[in-house]
């Protein structure tokens, strides 16, 4: 299903769901309580009728491609199942609303990419109340049942790797920061955990926030530029910023920097087959992280708990040597 399309029939696909009435629920399944009443209640699997699905904002591609693979992995546990994919767009009031909304309808199973992962809170409680399992996806939510995304602190090492690589471990590296979530956190960690054995790579700056897109990263850059006036290499917390840093040196005929980024999105990967200064991308695979996160919420539906709440899938690292075999996020699987 398209952007396009996600954003032509949520609206629609919401009504047509609150028009039924909500079903009668248990204890919220992954509780003590609904545990205890799993096992023997009976040997019939609980059926996957309804799926809700709020996300960042269906505007980001990767958003898109995750909602895709949610409705694709539904799909293999009933062919039938009714899948609603809703925009938040970054607001957590509206959020709120496709939360209570999904209640209405009777959902089975709600995915969520919070746009707050502690205010969502008192939401997602009031879900899970209603017997409806609630799985985070991406980034934690504060009382979901579960949570699925990708290893961040290994992503950051795979790139800040692969820096340290390129530079013999030897120069003057920025670490372009982003907004304060907790996956720009652990990817930063992990870069300067790598980072921090190699005694001759100097941290010349660490503390902008590019805020995660391709404006910030241009401004940034910019910045960090005009300041220092020899830079080896800049690590960018995700690959918007990324093309925003290699522009922005660009402009300034900085040539000979190593840029390398979080995420293997589509703009990354044109960037690692023209000539720009991005070499490298630790990726993400929202395909995989909405499978596992289905797949994980159908078992808890079924009194399954996983043995871990939280599922860290594991980021590979996409360069111009092997650009050209990455699966994307546009090809399904």
């Amino acid at each position: 299903m398209t952007d396009l399309i996600l954003r032509a029939l949520a609206a629609g696909a919401l009504a047509a769901l609150c028009a039924v009435p909500a079903m009668a629920q248990g204890p919220a399944p992954g509780t003590p309580a609904a545990a205890a009443a799993a096992a023997p209640a009976s040997a019939t699997p609980r059926p996957l009728k309804k799926v809700g699905v709020t996300l960042g904002s269906l505007g980001n591609p990767y958003f898109v491609a995750l909602a895709r693979g949610a409705e694709a992995a539904a799909r293999q546990v009933n062919p039938n199942v009714k899948v609603t994919v809703l925009s938040a767009d970054y607001d957590l009031n509206k959020q709120f609303t496709h939360i209570d909304s999904f209640i209405v309808a009777g959902v089975d199973l709600i995915l969520i990419n919070a746009a707050d992962a502690r205010a969502i809170e008192p939401a997602v409680r009031k879900a899970r109340k209603a017997g409806i399992v609630v799985v985070a996806v991406d980034v934690a939510a504060a009382g979901a049942d579960a949570t699925v995304q990708t290893d961040n602190t290994q992503a950051g090492e795979l790139a800040c790797g692969f820096i340290a690589d390129r530079l013999n471990g030897r120069g003057n590296v920025i670490i372009q920061n982003g907004p304060p979530v907790s996956a720009v956190l652990d990817r930063v960690k992990g870069c300067k955990a790598v980072l921090a054995r190699h005694p001759a790579i100097r941290i010349l700056s660490d503390d902008q926030d590019a805020k995660g897109s391709r404006e910030g990263g241009l401004n940034v850059m910019q910045l960090y530029l005009t300041r220092f006036p020899s830079v080896d290499a800049v690590f960018t917390i995700n690959d918007p910023q990324a093309v925003g840093a290699d522009l922005a040196a660009r402009q300034l005929n900085r040539r000979g920097i190593v840029i390398a980024s979080v995420d293997g999105a589509p703009d990354i990967e044109a960037a690692l087959k023209a000539d720009t200064l991005v070499q490298a991308s630790a990726s993400q695979d929202p395909w995989a992280i909405a499978r596992t996160a289905v797949r994980l919420g159908v078992g808890m539906m079924n009194g399954q708990r996983p043995a871990n709440p939280t599922v860290l899938l594991p980021s590979t690292l996409v360069t111009r040597a092997n650009v050209g075999q990455y699966k994307g996020w546009a090809t399904p699987r």
